[in-house]
């Protein structure tokens, strides 16, 4: 029986949101603890570390200590955004907490042309829902090569993370879940994960179907949740979509096709949706000085790493994993708030 077809028979209903006491925020902490879901979660979260620094090292790639605050953010508020930054006033100095540190990793890449990694908080502006929190763990890391090469990348470390979070914590999981294991067993049997472009999605889902796809100015499509869905479906509960409109994502992505119209940029679709964006970058200052005026940023803060492509140019590629995206997948859960131990939500006080 083919993968698409057991998934159409076995795709199990998501386990049941809102597993956290809500109506009782300043117990939260104390309620969680003894609860066998919150427990898992910790051990998951552990395992997810562990494989992940094995995994990276192997392959030559070298852990940085970064900082949280960053003056050049990865997603401005330009054609291709998709989230808000967070501003700070640090000592009278504006600044913003990390949505993601991958220019970093860009960086690290000229001390170690095998790549540089991280596991740190991303902080973003908008508010949480079922698939969106305001801090998240990502897992990002950057390497020499080209699209491909960081999605091979991508595939061998989720095989490997979800690998060993089977074998050592399977039972567990399975009996939080009641059974209905087959999500996890049918990806680590998949030969590989399928890929589709976005101009084929489009004609798969059609381009009127609302529902699915959303239409923004200046004239590209994007996915809705329910059209990642509907792909996912249809090809077998995982799937990349690969080359979008270059408009539709940040300015730093390299350029398919001609005209500058395409991104060399891929999303895996797993789970609640999108859980890793990936993609390669320009490796011209001139290329990225044309992307930022294509995509109306300012270029001032990016100056920096204009500069770093005229010194020292390089062709790399790299992604990010939002960590409790991925643990929603493995508990084949619906709701993104219930994976993580403490929660932290924009203007809200936390306890603890």
């Amino acid at each position: 029986m083919g993968i698409a077809k057991k998934h159409a028979r076995e795709r199990m209903k998501p386990h049941s949101a809102t597993r956290g006491p809500a109506s009782y925020p300043d117990e939260r902490f104390l309620r969680l603890i003894g609860d066998p879901w919150y427990a898992a979660l910790v051990d998951i979260q552990d395992v997810i570390t562990r494989s992940t620094v094995e995994i990276f090292s192997s392959a030559g790639l070298r852990n940085l200590h970064l900082p949280v605050t960053t003056h050049s953010i990865s997603s401005p508020m330009g054609a291709g955004s998709d989230s808000l930054p967070v501003e700070v006033d640090l000592f009278d100095v504006r600044t913003y907490l990390a949505d993601s540190m991958q220019f970093m990793l860009e960086y690290g890449c000229r001390f170690n042309a095998a790549g540089s990694y991280y596991m740190m908080p991303s902080f973003r502006g908008e508010a949480a829902d079922h698939t969106h929190l305001c801090q998240f763990v990502h897992s990002e890391a950057e390497i020499s090569g080209g699209l491909q090469d960081a999605m091979s990348l991508v595939e061998s470390y989720l095989r490997g993370i979800t690998q060993r979070i089977l074998d050592e914590l399977g039972n567990r999981i399975e009996g939080l879940l009641g059974g209905g294991m087959e999500h996890i067993t049918d990806f680590l049997e998949a030969e590989c994960i399928p890929q589709i472009t976005m101009k084929e999605a489009i004609a798969v889902i059609g381009a009127d179907n609302g529902d699915l796809l959303e239409w923004r100015e200046p004239g590209f499509h994007v996915l809705t949740r329910a059209g990642e869905h509907a792909l996912m479906d249809r090809l077998g509960g995982f799937c990349w979509v690969v080359e979008p409109d270059h408009l539709s994502v940040p300015f730093y992505q390299g350029y398919t096709g001609p005209g500058r119209r395409g991104a060399l940029a891929a999303d895996l679709l797993i789970g609640l949706g999108e859980t890793v964006g990936l993609g390669e970058r320009h490796v011209s200052a001139d290329e990225v000085r044309f992307a930022l005026d294509q995509h109306e940023v300012d270029p001032e803060p990016y100056s920096w790493y204009i500069r770093m492509r005229e010194e020292f140019p390089m062709r790399t590629s790299g992604f990010g994993l939002g960590v409790e995206r991925y643990i929603c997948w493995i508990l084949r859960h619906d709701d993104i708030r219930d994976c993580q131990l403490l929660e932290r939500y924009n203007g809200t006080a936390s306890i603890p």
